[in-house]
């Protein structure tokens, strides 16, 4: 409370927005504040209310308050579980919002398919978490699903949950587009990197870019599929590529590939280093395209298996609809024990 007197305060001094990066840094820091403070009190609240309850409950010998209060304790539980879950979240870049790609692998139409449900079920998680979910890049498949997909989920710690979803995702169910009705195994990849902010420094020189623009496909009105306002970015040292194609002007599709190309350039920084660490250590493990971290089982029985830590679901559509809890806290919890 002390802190966040403390940043109120400075807040209202005159010349507080003179620097606009660090009074934004402040603002943050005073709101997430205020949200913990809120989150304490809104589950001091509701844990007092249902010992009130039982009390009444005992004092009357009435048992038609038991489901009241039970439900009340499940509600208590729920909120300290996601609290224990975020204090798992230790990471630099855990708080910042991230950037999540998908690409279907070989298989054509039956992986474009199962990527876009990937996509769907990446939408919906972030909706369930009360993050923002925005479309920076969409490419359609040949004759449904999508080849790639670019979002950027805004919120707190949407890196920091989101992580765990970064590695090969594997299907196997009956191909709705087999005529014989055969089963198939599909594969997609999903990268997830934090946003960099200005205060991590990327060096990017201009001479290393080769700058692509080309109309953006797809729903986007009159403006958008009239103009080259897509861009494609390739930095020519490492061949990393981004496209934008969400924004209205060109401008805006090349200041998003910017931020795009940061946030590879800095992913690939921290996968050098953690190989090299690895390899120092002799516990270095190639990653490869059929190294999946989970299985999506649709046939001949429903299961979600997590290869990494061993949580798994029978529950498999919950889990498309975005119930990705159980894997997230999974994973994190295995990251502190490795920790």
């Amino acid at each position: 409370m002390d802190r966040i007197a403390e940043l109120e305060h400075r807040m209202s001094a005159p010349g507080f927005w003179d620097d606009p990066e660090a009074a934004q840094k402040l603002a943050q820091e005073a709101t997430n504040l205020k949200a913990d403070v809120e989150t304490y009190e809104r589950l001091k609240g509701h844990l007092a209310d249902t010992a009130t309850l039982y009390e009444l409950a005992v004092e009357e010998n009435d048992d038609s308050l038991d489901g009241e209060i039970r439900a009340g304790l499940d509600q208590v539980r729920a909120e300290l579980e996601h609290l224990r879950l975020t204090l798992l979240l230790s990471g630099e870049y855990d708080a910042n919002n991230a950037i999540l790609t998908l690409h279907a692998g070989a298989g054509g139409t039956e992986a474009q398919d199962w990527a876009q449900m990937l996509l769907r079920m990446y939408v919906r998680y972030a909706e369930r978490s009360g993050f923002k979910v925005e479309t920076l890049d969409l490419l359609p498949g040949d004759e449904a699903g999508i080849k790639s997909a670019t979002l950027m989920i805004t919120g707190r710690n949407a890196y920091g949950y989101l992580k765990a979803e970064k590695g090969v995702h594997r299907l196997v169910r009956i191909s709705p587009f087999d005529s014989n009705a055969r089963r198939h195994t599909s594969f997609a990849a999903v990268d997830v990197m934090p946003e960099i902010n200005d205060e991590v420094e990327i060096v990017i020189n201009p001479a290393d870019l080769k700058v692509d623009t080309f109309r953006a496909g797809g729903a986007g009105g009159q403006h958008i599929n009239k103009t080259d306002s897509a861009v494609r970015m390739t930095h020519i040292p490492t061949g990393i590529i981004v496209q934008c194609q969400n924004q209205r002007s060109q401008i805006q599709n090349r200041e998003t590939c910017m931020q795009l190309l940061k946030a590879k350039l800095f992913e690939l920084e921290q996968q050098k280093n953690a190989e090299l660490k690895s390899e120092l250590g002799g516990e270095y493990q190639a990653i490869e395209w059929g190294s999946q971290i989970r299985s999506y089982v649709f046939h001949p029985y429903n299961l979600v298996k997590d290869h990494r830590t061993g949580a798994e679901t029978g529950n498999v559509q919950a889990v498309m609809d975005g119930e990705l809890e159980l894997f997230v806290q999974a994973y994190l919890e295995s990251l502190t024990k490795q920790g």
